[in-house]
């Protein structure tokens, strides 16, 4: 077995470049909404390094971006071992979501260029369009569409929050590729990511073998009262939106506490008329809840419709609800996990089995594939922010942790 090194340098600068484009001067950050002109240039960068690894490089209808490094024995049927992420961004957002697993999964594609020598089963290494939903909804779509869990068609049609349909904007930066979704089936599956919450910095421990992922359940509500005078009506004959939208708000986090491991928020509220003396005619407003256990899950969602039945008619209000998005709990492949542990332990890493709350790329190629996560600690558990931070080191001891297990799994394969 050849001796294979990280070059760790050269994954960093690659991380500022990347980091550098969609930059606000401002505030510190970078956005790259997917689809815009500056995640197109994200888009050029990347391909344009998998270019330098002299990769083959495909690009399929809902803009995937895969570059594959063949074994000598691969006649193009074979299926590789992929890792990957995303290179689209929340507004604002800090270096390193979905940017590290891309640039780490180049590493160690690198580090077998620079030893000369070719793997024993291709490696693949893919950025997939639209992880984070901020523009069309739901969030993880290439990596749902490549999974089978949305047609590609209903995908390219997706009008987004400003009014433009997703393959329209596909087709104008350029990346609306030609490979069938799904075309490429990985043998596994490895996401190395930034943990974005606090736990492994909080336990200072470098390496989270992640081993399931939670489910999530967004809905959007709308309540309808009626709009009437604040100081002339009585409160026993109001039929307050407002009043029920935060009453229900407050009934969600009672759910939370009670069942000690589903999390429920509230991030959107939008009021009509919206004027201090209005009583509030209608609310919408947004609810996100997620459990690692599809029955909690369930029953989470349960218990909020009975709240709603209970107090719409409480209130004299009309409540109707719309799910956006619904994935079920995911858990990773156990000899993946196994691996990681193995690999954390030989390097001396300390490590922990935990759960992502965040949702991934990996738990939608999960549903194809044999796949599993690496965590690196998040400072103050803070993402989705220009103060985003995980020091180069642990960067670096993540991606030879991800290098030592696809050398592994290679192997073995």
């Amino acid at each position: 077995m050849h001796d294979l090194h990280l070059n760790g340098p050269l994954m960093l600068q690659q991380i500022q470049t990347l980091g550098r484009l969609g930059a606000d001067a401002e505030n510190g950050g970078r956005t790259r909404i997917a689809l815009t002109d500056a995640e197109k240039a994200g888009r050029d960068r990347v391909q344009g390094w998998m270019r330098e690894l002299g990769l083959e490089i495909q690009i399929d209808r809902i803009g995937n971006l895969f570059g594959t490094l063949r074994s000598a024995s691969d006649r193009g049927d074979q299926r590789p071992l992929m890792m990957g992420s995303h290179i689209d961004t929340v507004t604002n957002a800090g270096a390193l979501d979905g940017c590290y697993g891309v640039l780490a999964g180049l590493a160690v594609i690198r580090a077998f260029r620079e030893a000369g020598v070719l793997p024993a089963r291709s490696i693949t290494v893919g950025a997939f369009t639209n992880e984070e939903g901020v523009r069309y909804q739901p969030d993880m779509m290439g990596s749902l569409v490549h999974a089978g869990g949305l047609s590609v068609e209903e995908a390219l049609d997706t009008i987004g929050t400003d009014g433009t349909r997703l393959g329209d904007e596909l087709e104008r930066i350029g990346y609306a590729g030609a490979l069938e979704p799904g075309a490429i089936v990985p043998h596994e599956y490895i996401e190395l990511h930034i943990e974005q919450g606090p736990i492994l910095e909080a336990e200072g421990t470098l390496i989270g073998v992640v081993e399931n992922l939670q489910g999530i359940s967004w809905q959007q509500i709308e309540v309808k009262g009626n709009a009437n005078h604040a100081g002339t009506t009585p409160t026993h004959l109001r039929h307050d939106a407002g009043l029920v939208a935060s009453s229900i708000a407050v009934e969600l986090r009672r759910i939370a506490v009670e069942t000690g491991t589903t999390l429920a928020t509230v991030g959107c509220m939008k009021f009509e008329p919206n004027v201090i003396n209005v009583i509030a005619r209608k609310a919408t407003f947004t609810v996100d809840l997620r459990d690692p256990d599809e029955a909690k899950l369930v029953a989470a969602e349960k218990r909020l419709s009975r709240y709603l039945g209970d107090i719409a008619e409480q209130e004299g209000v009309d409540i109707s609800t719309e799910q956006l998005v619904r994935f079920q709990p995911v858990t990773f492949n156990a000899a993946l996990a196994d691996e990681i542990e193995a690999s954390a332990q030989r390097f001396g890493f300390s490590h922990r089995r935990m759960t992502s709350g965040a949702g991934h790329d990996a738990q939608m190629i999960a549903r194809i594939a044999p796949a599993a996560m690496i965590f690196v600690p998040s400072r103050g558990g803070i993402s989705h922010n220009p103060r985003e931070h995980t020091d180069d080191d642990q960067l670096i001891k993540g991606a030879q942790v991800l290098l030592d297990v696809v050398t592994r799994r290679l192997n073995a394969a």
